[in-house]
């Protein structure tokens, strides 16, 4: 089917949720995409960071050959090979003790959110004073379910379904004096972002991380880190609160979990999950036979190949390659992140947006996020020729930006100012 065929019947028949770029992607290999005219895109942003990977990778395709194979799905109701092995490899890589599988980030953080509210009940039937209330952050992204939209800071994404999940109250970013002048024993966790992603890739602080856990320890309330964007060693570790030295109470993995195949995960201590007994909490599809297989393969081709060192060299040279066009572009005003999630900051809006639009141009994929942020979320597979490719376009076209710009300010002036009328 041709892609006018496609966007005309998707008109008719889908709920208008997302507004697409006008590209029919039929096949991919590695760091490239490939439409359906057969030409190739250097893809950096991995499918919103989930193809780890990369497309069409050896390790994938056999677990899913030899899986589906076997089993596709069977009902939780019942045992399945891949759920104990998959949880044995993220408790090991996470300092965490168990695990809960669902289908999408989104599905962990409503996990992690009514494992806390039923900690709390556990922890107050004990006689110990805690409460149900939440402190997020200004600027998180946690889903967009009822519950994740309600931990969600932004109002563009809050407003159109109003009343959200009450007690929930918002903290302002690396603020620790807020943060502790908010927080009480009313409090049942304390929910961060390591790095947030749609925020703008904003690592949170040291200090502030500290206060959180701190102030959680004091009461028994949980701390949870939502590693949905940033876990799963995006960041160059297993999961980004491991940079700070920081172990929580939970976290929240999904997106490069089964290398494309939807697959979340929520773990948690042994105290934690003190919370949860059968019958409190479930799902029809998360950890599938299929899922979790292919999850295992992706965990062991991180190691075997070695990508958590690739993604720490990598996303070095990337961010010191970034870091390089801003001092020679005045229009970046900031780099930020951690290994292969980062993002340069502009000074506009529409310019970020003209960026996108031209690196599209030029068949390379990014995404602008809070408006004016460009970010990066390339697979773990990027190497230094690929940076390469990437921040010549963006000098190129800010350069261009930049001359366009200085020719119109000029006959402008020589108008003196006036226009046609």
């Amino acid at each position: 089917m041709k892609l006018e065929d496609i966007k005309a019947a998707e008109a008719r028949l889908l709920l208008p949720t997302y507004e697409r770029n006008p590209i029919l992607f039929v096949d991919g290999a590695g760091m490239y995409l490939v439409d359906g005219n057969g030409d190739r895109y250097l893809d950096l942003l991995s499918g919103i960071g989930v193809n780890a990977l990369g497309y069409g990778h050896p390790a994938v395709n056999e677990a899913i050959e030899r899986q589906s194979r076997k089993l596709v799905h069977i009902s939780n109701l019942y045992f399945h090979e891949g759920q104990a092995e998959l949880a044995l490899r993220l408790t090991e890589r996470t300092g965490l003790d168990r695990a809960f599988f669902c289908n999408s980030g989104t599905e962990a953080w409503e996990a992690a959110m009514k494992l806390a509210r039923a900690y709390s009940a556990v922890k107050r039937s004990e006689g110990h004073a805690m409460g149900t209330r939440f402190l997020a952050l200004e600027n998180s992204f946690h889903g967009r379910t009822m519950g994740s939209v309600s931990t969600t800071h932004k109002d563009k994404y809050r407003e159109p379904f109003q009343p959200l999940v009450p007690g929930v109250d918002f903290v302002r970013f690396n603020d620790v004096a807020h943060l502790r002048a908010s927080f009480s024993s009313a409090v049942c966790a304390i929910l961060i972002e390591p790095v947030q992603g749609e925020g703008g890739i904003r690592p949170v602080s040291q200090e502030f991380f500290a206060a959180a856990r701190e102030l959680t320890q004091s009461t028994g309330a949980l701390l949870i880190a939502d590693e949905i964007q940033s876990g799963l060693g995006r960041t160059g570790k297993w999961c980004a609160y491991q940079h700070f030295g920081i172990q929580p109470d939970v976290t929240t993995l999904a997106k490069p979990l089964a290398g494309g195949l939807p697959l979340g995960a929520m773990l948690c201590t042994e105290e934690a999950s003190r919370g949860i007994h059968p019958g409190l909490h479930g799902t029809t599809f998360g950890g599938g036979p299929l899922a979790c297989a292919v999850a295992i393969a992706v965990i062991d081709t991180i190691e075997k190949e070695g990508l958590l060192g690739n993604i720490q060299q990598t996303g070095t040279y990337f961010k010191h390659q970034l870091h390089d066009l801003a001092a020679r572009q005045e229009s970046v005003v900031d780099v930020r992140g951690m290994g292969l999630m980062l993002a340069i900051e502009m000074n506009s809006a529409e310019l970020a947006k003209r960026i996108v639009a031209k690196m599209l141009e030029r068949r390379i994929l990014i995404n602008r996020t809070s408006e004016t942020v460009l970010r990066f979320l390339p697979p773990y597979i990027m190497g230094k020729e690929h940076v390469d490719l990437a921040v010549a376009a963006l000098n190129e076209i800010l350069t261009e930006d930049s001359a366009g710009l200085s020719s119109f300010a000029a006959a402008h002036q020589n108008t003196g100012g006036q226009g046609n009328g």
